[in-house]
């Protein structure tokens, strides 16, 4: 079995290829690409992302797309602002995914990743065929380009996220892992999560976190080794159901501490990957 790669988030700009020189100093062999800007999905970029992608040597594992318009990370906001789901914003960010594919495409990426949103977690709610429609127009477009659409964890609970993948039933459907999110939502405990759904997963973020300690806001993200995450049971989990997929630290926070905790985070991640 191939050996787990590790990787970084890396926020696509102008300075790409000063950012992918770090990843590369910092002895990583990936990246996944995020972008919330959508006048960046450009021709001029995409020579950007190529050239420093192959003068650094690092893959692109994914490109995470974000949308426009208003977002709110907590409990009260955060379902009315959230990705696919509010009717308000679902046309333009299906438009927004689209464009993103294509980039993803020109940049040699099939994996595309977003936060659908707070997905209904009954199939009866008037909103749940309206996701479910609007996903599957993203993926279908996905799925002419060789691309696969994966769901990024942790605003619905994983059989919800399991249910919509099985009723969509298209066969380029994934799931990006942030085991973390599935904490600071409150949703699951990650290594569980992987019995429901763990044939989905074709990228995992590297996030550790804790549980919520009210009702109106997430849990707090922690760096690797500090959270409730098992990662030495949830690496053993993803190595028994054949994960050859990229672990990607996610250190949401900036400055010299991230580099830091990344750098922290890396050392514990390949000792757990050479030890499981």
């Amino acid at each position: 079995m191939s050996k787990i790669k590790l990787g970084v988030m890396v926020y696509l700009s102008k300075n790409v290829n000063e950012e992918f020189k770090k990843v590369q100093e910092m002895g990583f062999a990936t990246c996944q690409l995020c972008c919330w800007e959508e006048s960046m999905f450009s021709e001029e970029y995409v020579e950007l992302v190529n050239r420093a992608s192959r003068e650094n040597n690092i893959e692109v594992s994914a490109f995470w797309c974000g949308f426009e318009g208003p977002k709110v990370w907590d409990f009260y906001s955060g379902p009315s602002t959230l990705g696919l789901v509010p009717q308000a914003y679902r046309f333009d960010r299906m438009k927004t995914l689209i464009k993103g594919a294509d980039f993803a495409k020109s940049i040699g990426v099939t994996d595309v990743v977003t936060h659908v949103g707070f997905i209904p977690e009954t199939p009866h709610d008037p909103d749940y065929r309206g996701v479910l429609e609007a996903v599957k127009f993203v993926a279908e477009h996905c799925r002419r380009n060789g691309q696969f659409f994966l769901f990024e964890t942790g605003q619905e609970t994983p059989i919800t996220l399991k249910r919509l993948i099985e009723d969509i039933g298209l066969d380029n459907l994934g799931i990006n892992l942030d085991p973390a999110n599935l904490l600071l939502y409150g949703k699951a405990n990650p290594v569980d999560a992987l019995d429901v759904f763990g044939e989905y997963v074709r990228g995992v973020h590297a996030k550790d976190g804790e549980y919520p300690t009210n009702g109106k806001y997430l849990g707090e993200e922690k760096p690797l080794g500090e959270g409730r995450v098992n990662f030495e049971a949830l690496i053993g989990k993803l190595k028994k159901l054949g994960y050859k997929g990229a672990l990607t630290i996610e250190r949401e926070i900036s400055g010299e501490d991230q580099i830091k905790d990344i750098q922290k985070g890396k050392k514990l991640l390949e000792e757990i990957i050479d030890m499981v």
